[in-house]
């Protein structure tokens, strides 16, 4: 299902007003609405969309607690009594909201429309929630309690659905994200050279495909899947990957995860990627190029550039950019160098593109991460999932020269067919390819690593090919019937599936021309 863009804003305007006046009974909710992950770059929408959001996250805690039985005091009924205030304070902005989508692009006004359709939702359960929170009306339901608001919460695998009375089940993967991500251009590196996700190691031990002059540990965390890397943060300390040498053209790919991120967070909080001629514990002897993202709160923070070659810098840049949200978001990063570019993306919005920002690639083979300026023990930043490829040919033309290509850059949530919609960059390249010739018609492929039974495994694998048909169907708009699926479970491994690396290798998408 496909996003509709503002075409009639009295329709948009009389949509929200009426929407939140007359409020449909909704039944206790058990999995939490997923906050966006991005902004869309209006500040009255992102404004709306985080202060329901806010709301929301204050209501979704104390029905918790009603439906685990506790009884709410003086000051809770006083949070529940002002939000009801906030609702309507709220409903009250939307003509400015739509004044400030005239003249915006089609692209960031579909943004808008599923970031304003979210946040629509998360009023809804508010006001109706806090309203029967209010009247003692919220019965105990032990079962089916919502988790409690956490710091490190779990984005749940769905939105409450508002049509399931209809038999309609939104799929928030390509409803509300992949639709986002159908211009993101990153394509990952297709040949591995380093991966962790640091499943290898035990927990509260230095990971072991790393080197630091300071300190770290490999940890679990109760509201996210599987292992994270928590680096201490510290002057002149280093983080050094076990990369030894890297071509003229790779990727490089991590996730992030924060917590106890404020206001309070200094101006200078920052996470420094650093590319380097040396694995010593500095930025690099002659060479090196490195950019910091802040993770600041009180105000939006540029993004810093920083390359030196030589003995000599060229360029020193502060690039404007609010990230403040994506860095308390889970966020994806995403790097691409191609001999002397150097480009960046936060996930889906790219921040930096600087042609010769990499003056003599030959020479930076490290990569180098530094966390600085967190409060210990209040502010943690930990990252995920880091990868690096080597970029290789063009998708595109090998499909066309040699009837197939075979990706592990196309990634999915553990476990699931859901496609994580960085992997956009490469589902795009497929569409053009069946966009400029008609008459190709394509086989996909799923293949999985060990983990699991075979049954299920083979199972999973033709899930995920049927998810990559979907996306090029419905975001893409090939014709489905141009496209056929099948998975092959861990029965055709490529790499060995008792390593990181193997199993990074194995989970892969194939696309065979038929």
């Amino acid at each position: 299902m496909k996003p509709y863009l503002f075409h009639k804003r009295e329709t948009v305007l009389l949509t929200l007003f009426f929407s939140l006046l007359i409020i449909p009974r909704l039944e206790a909710q058990t999995k939490k609405l997923k906050r966006p992950r991005g902004k869309v770059g209006i500040s009255s929408v992102d404004n709306f969309v985080q202060e329901s959001f806010d709301l929301y996250d204050k209501v979704y805690k104390y029905d918790g607690y009603a439906a685990a039985g506790k009884s709410l005091d003086d000051e809770d009924i006083d949070v529940l009594e002002d939000g009801i205030e906030d609702v309507t304070r709220l409903t009250e902005s939307t003509p400015d909201i739509l004044n400030d989508l005239d003249g915006a692009g089609m692209i960031k006004q579909g943004k808008a429309t599923l970031q304003i359709n979210r946040a629509k939702k998360a009023l809804e359960y508010s006001v109706t929630t806090a309203k029967a929170l209010l009247l003692g009306e919220r019965e105990s339901q032990s079962e089916e309690s919502p988790d409690e608001e956490g710091e490190l919460d779990k984005d749940s695998e769905g939105d409450t659905n508002d049509d399931q009375d209809q038999g309609e089940n939104e799929k928030g993967d390509i409803s509300d994200n992949m639709e986002v991500y159908s211009k993101f251009d990153f394509v990952p590196g297709d040949e591995l050279i380093f991966f962790d996700d640091f499943s290898q190691d035990f927990i509260g031990d230095f990971p072991s495909k790393w080197n630091t002059n300071g300190s770290g540990e490999v940890v679990r965390l109760s509201k996210v899947e599987g292992n994270w890397f928590e680096p201490k943060p510290g002057y002149d300390i280093y983080y050094i990957p076990d990369v030894k040498s890297l071509p003229e053209d790779y990727t490089i790919e991590f996730d992030i995860l924060s917590s106890g991120l404020s206001r309070e967070t200094k101006s200078t909080a920052a996470l420094q990627i650093i590319l380097s001629d040396a694995d010593n514990f500095d930025e690099g002897e002659d060479n090196f190029v490195y950019i910091t993202l802040p993770f600041g709160q009180y105000s939006p923070f540029d993004i810093r550039t920083y390359n030196y070659f030589d003995n000599e810098n060229t360029i020193k840049s502060r690039i404007k950019a609010d990230i403040r949200n994506e860095v308390k978001n889970q966020p994806h990063v995403a790097i691409s160098v191609t001999k002397q570019r150097f480009r960046l993306w936060i996930n889906q919005e790219k921040y930096i593109d600087i042609p010769r920002f990499i003056e003599k690639p030959e020479t930076l083979n490290y990569i180098k991460i530094n966390v600085n300026n967190l409060k210990i023990g209040e502010e943690r930043i930990f990252i995920k999932n880091l990868k690096v490829a080597k970029g290789g040919v063009d998708l595109r033309r090998q499909l066309l020269s040699e009837g197939k290509v075979s990706t592990n850059g196309i990634l999915f949530d553990s476990g699931s067919a859901n496609i994580q919609p960085q992997s956009l960059g490469i589902v795009r390249q497929i569409s053009q390819v069946l966009m400029q010739d008609n008459s190709i018609r394509l086989n996909i492929i799923g293949h999985t690593d060990s983990d699991g039974t075979d049954e299920a495994n083979l199972e999973l694998s033709k899930a995920r090919a049927a998810a990559v048909k979907e996306a090029l169907v419905n975001i893409f708009d090939i014709s489905p019937d141009r496209l056929t699926t099948d998975g092959k479970g861990e029965s055709q491994p490529v790499g060995d599936n008792s390593t990181a690396d193997g199993k990074a290798q194995n989970r892969r998408v194939e696309f065979i021309k038929i």
